[in-house]
């Protein structure tokens, strides 16, 4: 089983992408079902990211990244080298994905996906907005094209 999770807030502009490239192997599957695939578009639920893995053999995340680094860049990651236990809270909008990792890793051990990667696509705009940047949606379409590509595999 393969499970694609879009992370992000639509109303910040290229924080968004995650989230929309998964809106859009959504609607891809919906016209190319897949039985092993599985399209979640989480938001900015870290708590549903670690809910939503659980089962599967692989795991993808697609989220925003703000590094400085070139506006449009992608970077494919191993997930454990950005897995994190969180610290402690008691707000759960303190739970990111990358605390899901780790604390899905540690909660359900064999059932939470030891092969996992995540795509994080470097925001050029972070403001309020509704709108990716060309760049972003540039990079957004790649990615896109990558993953549609490994599901038909």
């Amino acid at each position: 089983m393969l499970t694609i999770i879009g992370c992000g807030n639509l109303n910040r502009s290229d924080d968004a992408v995650g989230v929309i490239i998964a809106q859009r192997l959504q609607q891809y599957l919906a016209a190319n079902p897949h039985p092993d695939v599985r399209v979640y578009d989480c938001g900015t639920a870290g708590m549903e990211v670690m809910f939503k893995a659980r089962g599967s053999k692989t795991l993808i995340i697609l989220d925003a990244s703000s590094t400085n680094s070139e506006p449009g860049a992608i970077f494919k990651v191993p997930g454990e080298e950005l897995e994190a236990l969180p610290e402690p809270s008691y707000n759960l909008h303190d739970f990111r994905w990358d605390n899901a990792l780790a604390a899905g890793r540690k909660i359900f051990a064999n059932e939470f996906p030891e092969d996992v990667t995540v795509y994080l696509i470097e925001a050029a705009n972070l403001d309020l907005g509704l709108e990716l940047s060309p760049i972003v949606q540039h990079s957004a379409d790649l990615v896109f094209k990558q993953l549609t590509n490994l599901i038909r595999q």
